[in-house]
């Protein structure tokens, strides 16, 4: 577990993340606020908005049922449900029980642009990354009008809850989002096609994180997309592959190929945005190398092998997904959790499992896969070697 002293500085958390495997850092795909020390560079509070597949409500403080391991977790609301603590989670170590220790944005299925259908189509929440800007925004704007009246209306216990209005622009957002895009685009594109739909993608984020700094929001950590190709899902139905399909540790090579050409065009983008938005100190972290690091070398972290899943029943042709019921063999089975799911890089085949977010988060924190080479602690001071 992260000792709670590495995050000493960052006492508030809002979080708006994509946790599609995260998570995540919900696959996290999410943002992060965080005050910063202007002398030392440090960033000492943190709101973090996570644009996420694990939630689906703006911010309502919400106590989350007991998850399969056993640990009682607090959040802001929630919908989609994997195990444990996701990647998010392990970056901002503190639990955001309290409001004025953050609040949650995110959205089960989120993604950067809007899609034309609806959540019961196919999950994909109607909460895109522009949508959830609109909602901070509000909270915001409602937070500082409360802090207003909080000496003539709110004792001062619920005024400390509050975010202070000062800490919106000295805070750090970490992003995580564009994996559920990219799961739309195989459903529904041509690789073709997909590939030349990224570029719309990226100038939809781009537009996002310029919003956030024209409402104050100066410093960001942003996540690349995972290898989404290694999701157990992206293989789960595949039949007797050709060769060449999969790579050594069982991904599907197309669906990783256009993850890169994503973060291709995303590190090209970022470095873009750091030269229009002048006072803004913008961290790249490389989530995709730092998972496919994991997912080659599961065996010597003692894990299983990657396309194993913990949650849920997968015989052949027979799919009982986690957490649901389903007809095998003519008898009602349910897709149960297995006994060790700390031995288990996937959770339920989308998601990561608890311990891979916590391995995943050991390993970008401290800098190790970030542009600049920084860890989360140093993040809200803009560096001049870009």
């Amino acid at each position: 577990m992260i000792s709670p002293a590495y995050f000493k500085n960052i006492p508030n958390i809002f979080n708006f993340s994509v946790h599609l495997s995260n998570n995540g850092m919900c696959n996290s795909n999410s943002i992060t606020i965080v005050t910063v020390s202007p002398l030392e560079g440090y960033c000492n509070s943190t709101l973090q908005f996570t644009i996420s597949g694990t939630q689906i409500r703006t911010p309502e403080v919400s106590l989350l049922h007991l998850n399969p391991y056993k640990h009682l977790m607090v959040r802001v609301s929630s919908g989609d449900l994997p195990e444990g603590f996701q990647m998010v989670d392990f970056s901002l170590t503190s639990s955001i029980t309290l409001l004025g220790h953050g609040a949650n944005f995110a959205t089960a299925g989120s993604t950067i642009r809007r899609q034309n259908e609806t959540i019961f189509q196919s999950g994909i929440s109607p909460f895109s990354l522009d949508v959830q800007i609109v909602h901070f925004h509000r909270f915001q704007s409602r937070t500082e009008e409360l802090y207003r009246q909080a000496d003539l209306t709110l004792h001062v216990s619920v005024k400390n809850k509050l975010p202070r209005p000062r800490e919106f622009s000295k805070s750090l957002y970490t992003i995580d989002i564009g994996q559920t895009d990219l799961a739309v685009g195989f459903r529904q594109m041509s690789n073709m096609q997909l590939r030349t739909a990224i570029a719309d993608i990226i100038n939809q984020f781009s537009a996002a994180v310029t919003r956030l700094y024209q409402q104050g929001a100066r410093a960001f950590w942003i996540h690349n997309t995972g290898p989404i190709g290694c999701l157990p899902v992206s293989t789960l139905y595949l039949r007797n592959p050709k060769q060449g399909v999969l790579d050594n540790y069982g991904c599907l090579k197309r669906h990783n190929e256009l993850a890169l050409e994503f973060n291709r065009q995303l590190k090209a983008r970022i470095r873009t945005l750091r030269a229009e938005l002048e006072h803004a100190a913008i961290t790249y972290v490389d989530v995709y190398a730092a998972k496919y690091e994991l997912i080659s070398n599961a065996k010597s972290q003692d894990f299983m092998e990657p396309q194993k899943i913990c949650c849920g029943l997968h015989e052949g042709n027979r799919h009982v997904w986690c957490g649901q019921k389903g007809i095998v063999r003519g008898a009602e089975v349910f897709g149960g959790a297995c006994v060790n799911p700390s031995d288990y890089i996937s959770w339920d085949g989308i998601h990561y499992s608890q311990a891979a977010n916590q391995w995943i988060a050991n390993h970008i924190l401290n800098g190790n896969f970030s542009d600049p080479p920084i860890p989360i602690t140093h993040a809200c001071h803009k560096h001049l070697h870009y």
